[in-house]
C-alpha cells in the first residue's frame, strides 16, 4: 500500500520511506529518510511536498504526485512494485 496524503501530513523528520521502483545492488527497496517537516499550502490543501534524504548527498522532495512511488515498509513496497510491474 503506498503512501497516502493524510499519512505524507503527519510523518515525522527521521522516518524512512521505501522508494517502489528504485532497488540497490541487491534488489532492496531504496530507502529514503524524511529530511524536513512536511510542508502543505493554506489556499490548496491537496499539496504537500516531503524533503527526503537518500545516501550522503543526494537530496529531494516527495509531492502528492509522487506518493504512488513510497511506502513506509519494505514489504509493502516489494508488493507495490510486483503489482506494478506484473
Amino acid at each position: 500500500m503506498t503512501l497516502s496524503l493524510e499519512q505524507a501530513k503527519a510523518l515525522s523528520p527521521g522516518t524512512i520511506l521505501y522508494h517502489v521502483l528504485n532497488r540497490n545492488a541487491d534488489n532492496t527497496p531504496q530507502r529514503w529518510r524524511v529530511d524536513g517537516k512536511p510542508k502543505t499550502r493554506k489556499t490548496r490543501l491537496d499539496d504537500v511536498t516531503v524533503p527526503v534524504k537518500h545516501g550522503l548527498y543526494q537530496h529531494g522532495d516527495v509531492t502528492q504526485d509522487d506518493l504512488d512511488l513510497v511506502c513506509l515498509t519494505e514489504e509493502e513496497a516489494i508488493e507495490a512494485r510486483d503489482t506494478t510491474i506484473g
